[in-house]
């Protein structure tokens, strides 16, 4: 699907919460996908373009990400997930699949953990549970937003492409083929969060709020959701080991199955969106 076609399929929604931009595909039962730090719903593009003939998916970028603007108030993972639920409310989405990705998951648990009767299903992948907020690879980053540091790093990440696609340095770690990723694609990604000193410092915002605690607490009823859990992951991930994939697994009671993407990076919705597919539709075919 080229950028003209998924354009086409973008949408605008005033919510409680402020303007939401989103993609909208296809007809039939609705599928919710959730993007993390740093990306927006263009990760799903690959996911969607392969759905779109049998479901209703809708991918939204989350406030200060894409084109949907920062929210008004404090930026955290629960204003987030928020955010998600005034979305949720102004499209009337109720019954839907939730599928997330990276920090997308932690957003998505928080919000499962309040508003979890809107749910059909859950798919989670690479992502953050139980305390490992923010995870090891990604805590360096964290502390320079704490320390109001970081807009040398993000300026230059936009700037200079070639860093970014950097399999050790940039958000080119996150891709198991960074070389095949375009400079469009990376633009998109980072402008958003990384294009002025304003939203670099709401983007350091959100990374210094990065607390444990909101996990934990959503943990409480994740350890009582019966709707059928499905776990997808991505081997080679530097942000969040395997054996988170068997802690959610273990910790959620609608849990049915972990789907192990062998040498998949945090980014392989976008990759290996097949390999995704196929797993989604097994998923909701059996529930």
């Amino acid at each position: 699907m080229t950028d003209a076609e998924l354009d086409t399929f973008r949408r605008t929604v005033r919510t409680d919460s402020g303007e939401i931009s989103y993609l909208d595909a296809g007809s039939g039962r609705p599928a919710l996908f959730l993007h993390g730090l740093g990306t927006n719903a263009h990760i799903w593009r690959n996911v969607i373009d392969q759905l779109r003939g049998e479901r209703r998916c809708i991918a939204l970028d989350l406030p200060l990400h894409g084109r949907s603007p920062a929210l008004t108030g404090k930026m955290s993972l629960p204003a987030l997930a928020e955010a998600v639920e005034d979305f949720c409310s102004a499209l009337d989405l109720t019954d839907f699949d939730l599928v997330t990705n990276d920090t997308g998951g932690a957003v998505g648990q928080i919000f499962v953990a309040r508003h979890g009767h809107r749910l059909r299903t859950l798919t989670l992948s690479n992502c953050e549970a139980h305390d490992n907020l923010p995870n090891e690879a990604f805590a360096g980053t964290v502390a320079l937003a704490r320390e109001g540091k970081l807009a040398p790093l993000a300026s230059r990440m936009l700037t200079d492409l070639a860093m970014s696609r950097s399999s050790g340095r940039g958000i080119g770690a996150n891709f198991e083929h960074p070389d095949r990723v375009s400079d469009e694609t990376l633009r998109d990604f980072l402008a958003p969060v990384a294009g002025s000193a304003e939203s670099i410092r709401r983007f350091e915002e959100l990374l210094a709020s990065l607390d444990p605690a909101d996990l934990l607490t959503a943990e409480i009823e994740l350890r009582k959701l019966k709707t059928p859990t499905l776990i997808v992951w991505g081997t080679a991930d530097l942000h969040f080991e395997l054996k988170w994939a068997y802690w959610l697994r273990d910790a959620i009671p609608g849990a049915t199955d972990v789907v192990e993407i062998d040498g998949g990076k945090l980014f392989f919705p976008y990759e290996r969106a097949g390999e995704l597919v196929a797993a989604l539709r097994r998923h909701w075919n059996s529930n």
